[in-house]
């Protein structure tokens, strides 16, 4: 494959993974490690609980999809008029159009901005949406960095940011910018630094997986270092050094998976999650299977470490890497396609070019394709 093939690849995976990993997971969310055992034997669930003939995504994929989106509603304001305001903005306005499909209890007219994404019907499921999401989404003010909304760390903000790291590397050479909008993201509902800084962190990682050809502990420990850099004036700045580095060191140990994810802990919130997704990329880095299953048999998060672990072994070993069967049964995948392709050949309009592509303009200007 060329580079740019390369690239689209690994968009794609990353999105198919994280949806595989989620998809995966969701079933499980909420058992025990002995109770998943008992039900699907010793090496827990390997293969999906198909619902209605499908691998049902939950609120991870959901969310991060519509990150997606509110990221190209941004970019083709700027390509059209010439002017945008912060990238995070268009995504809080995408996800007050996800609130919507979770509760339906706001009229979509009242809204300043329309994600195509409302027009699916299978993205109107409600499976178990973060009570912290809700409720921020709810109200009229989102949180940042600088003015957090709450005191939230729960995984909500980290597990749907993957495309910031995906895309924004096309129009931010600094690698530290981005990682910073990839904060700001999950700080619109998380306010506490370690709902946050995983989110930079996250998005680092994403972002040189894609973009680069370094390995992955490499990227994971420039990531890490990069993130204690930017925000090593926040408080619990050290926490999240000390578990990354921990995740990092159990990859190397002859422990069983199980005992090194129990170290870590169970990954509600989002140092764990992210910290339980390093253990398995780094441990099962060649193997996008075996790193996602180990990630989602655990006594925590399930969904979510898996959508996070997929996230990042897509985009590091490439939508060809993950078998077939993992995704013809998924939910809204020809969703999970489009979507890929649109942030791999971006918005090709200008302001004063006479080009017009009428399907992207149903898209990402009024909302009403479908």
């Amino acid at each position: 494959m060329n580079k740019k093939d390369i690239v689209f690849d690994k968009i794609r995976g990353s999105l198919f993974g994280g949806a595989v990993g989620d998809a995966l997971g969701y079933p499980i969310e909420f058992r025990s490690a002995e109770e998943i055992i008992t039900i699907y034997g010793k090496d827990g669930i390997q293969d999906y609980e198909l619902f209605h003939n499908k691998a049902y995504i939950s609120d991870d994929t959901q969310m991060t999809l519509f990150t997606a989106n509110g990221l190209l509603i941004g970019v083709t304001r700027f390509c059209l008029r010439g002017i945008m305001g912060e990238w995070q903005e268009y995504v809080w306005l995408a996800y007050k159009n996800w609130f919507i499909t979770q509760n339906g209890n706001k009229p979509l007219e009242d809204l300043y901005v329309k994600a195509w994404l409302f027009n699916i019907k299978d993205m109107h499921n409600q499976r178990a949406p973060g009570n912290t999401c809700l409720s921020v989404l709810g109200g009229t003010k989102h949180g940042s960095v600088e003015c957090p909304v709450n005191s939230s760390k729960g995984c909500g903000g980290v597990m749907r940011v993957a495309p910031v790291g995906l895309y924004l590397p096309k129009h931010i050479k600094d690698i530290k910018k981005v990682d910073k909008i990839g904060a700001e993201v999950a700080a619109l509902t998380h306010g506490h630094p370690l709902g946050y800084i995983p989110a930079a962190a996250f998005t680092h990682i994403i972002a040189r997986c894609v973009f680069s050809s370094s390995k992955i502990e490499q990227i994971i420990q420039e990531a890490i270092k990069t993130v204690a850099t930017i925000y090593k004036q926040k408080q619990y700045i050290e926490e999240f050094v000390t578990i990354m580095e921990k995740a990092v060191w159990l990859s190397k140990q002859n422990k069983n998976d199980l005992e090194a994810i129990r170290e870590i802990g169970e990954g509600w919130v989002a140092e764990e999650a992210l910290a339980i997704a390093v253990y398995c990329t780094i441990k099962y880095q060649d193997d996008f299977v075996k790193a996602v299953t180990v990630s989602v048999n655990h006594d925590g998060d399930s969904d979510s470490t898996g959508a996070i672990t997929g996230n990042i072994m897509g985009a590091y070993l490439g939508f060809q890497k993950i078998p077939g069967k993992y995704i013809q049964p998924l939910e809204v995948r020809t969703v999970i396609e489009e979507i890929a392709l649109d942030l791999f050949e971006d918005c090709k309009m200008s302001e004063y070019g006479e080009y017009r592509d009428q399907k992207w303009i149903e898209k990402y200007c009024l909302g009403i394709y479908d």
